[in-house]
């Protein structure tokens, strides 16, 4: 029985030496690639690339400005309206 799958049936053994040296390779690469990725991600200015991603935000007129009411009032209403059924 043959070890290797179909897909390599008219592979080489050179070429599959030659691809086992390249997953060995980005084996032993990746500890270093996350430590490079991590580095990165703390590098990164969060206020900026916010401002890059959802650009320019008025704070002052809808959908980011603060509503006229927390619906605190509206809420109270509602326990009373509630409680009168009681």
């Amino acid at each position: 029985m043959n070890p290797l799958p179909d897909c390599f049936a008219n592979w080489t053994p050179e070429k599959i030496a030659q691809a086992k040296k390249w997953v060995e390779t980005w084996r032993l690469a990746g500890p270093e690639l996350e430590k490079l990725r991590r580095e990165e991600l703390r590098a990164i200015d969060v206020k900026k690339t916010i401002r890059l991603l959802c650009g320019p935000a008025n704070y002052r007129v809808a959908p980011r400005a603060p509503k006229p009411t927390t619906g605190l009032v509206e809420q109270q209403y509602w326990f009373l309206k509630a409680r009168s059924r009681v």
